[in-house]
């Protein structure tokens, strides 16, 4: 059976986009809370744009080593879906919550990606991004695909300089579970752009119809 590769679009900042998103076929977005990323959104937009999704638009809650306190408000006022660690947090960090979690591995210092996400044991997903362990993704950066081991076998989220001109040499080559893009697909940081999104999921459409 051929696998259809699953579309998140982050960084999302306005109702607008968020409704964009769910038109083009994506599957997810996400919303970024942590405070010094140019994609950070506060609990009310993020509220209103949770409420405004249709149906099977799942929501990503992102943090990067946020005190406890904040990420249970946002569980308690915006009730996202999954939760998207990409700092230094522990296994016991992620797990706390008692919600579906991704983490992701910062494929710029870590050497072995299985035995990183070995740790992780109940993450539903890993995101390989380019960025170094404690660093916010959104550089627009790729990484070395190559350094994808072979033996990696959970399920993998791709992301790090994806675009629609990449994104299905990238799926071709990675095979990933889902793609996951941000910068790629924005007029300016934070802002989306309506043509890049279409484009982007329409390539993925097409190699997936390829294989």
């Amino acid at each position: 059976m051929t696998q259809r590769t699953r579309i998140k679009i982050c960084g999302i900042i306005n109702e607008q986009d968020a409704q964009l998103v769910a038109q083009c076929g994506a599957d997810a977005i996400g919303l970024v809370f942590h405070e010094p990323s140019p994609r950070f959104i506060d609990l009310q937009k993020a509220r209103i744009i949770r409420h405004s999704l249709p149906a099977f638009i799942t929501v990503t809650a992102l943090f990067l080593n946020e005190e406890p306190d904040w990420i249970k408000e946002v569980i308690d006022r915006v009730d996202p879906d999954c939760l998207q660690f990409h700092g230094t947090e522990t296994p016991d960090a992620c797990e706390q919550w008692q919600k579906p979690y991704i983490k992701a591995i910062p494929m710029g210092s870590v050497d072995d990606a299985s035995g990183y996400a070995n740790l992780y044991a109940s993450a539903q997903g890993f995101l390989m991004d380019s960025n170094v362990a404690g660093r916010q993704g959104g550089s627009g950066d790729t990484f070395d695909w190559s350094k994808i081991p072979s033996t990696f076998h959970h399920p993998l989220i791709l992301a790090g300089g994806l675009t629609p001109q990449n994104v299905a040499e990238a799926v071709t080559q990675v095979q990933p579970w889902a793609v996951d893009v941000s910068s790629g697909v924005e007029q300016q940081k934070g802002i989306k752009d309506a043509g890049l999104i279409k484009a982007f999921c329409r390539e993925v459409a097409r190699v997936d119809c390829q294989k």
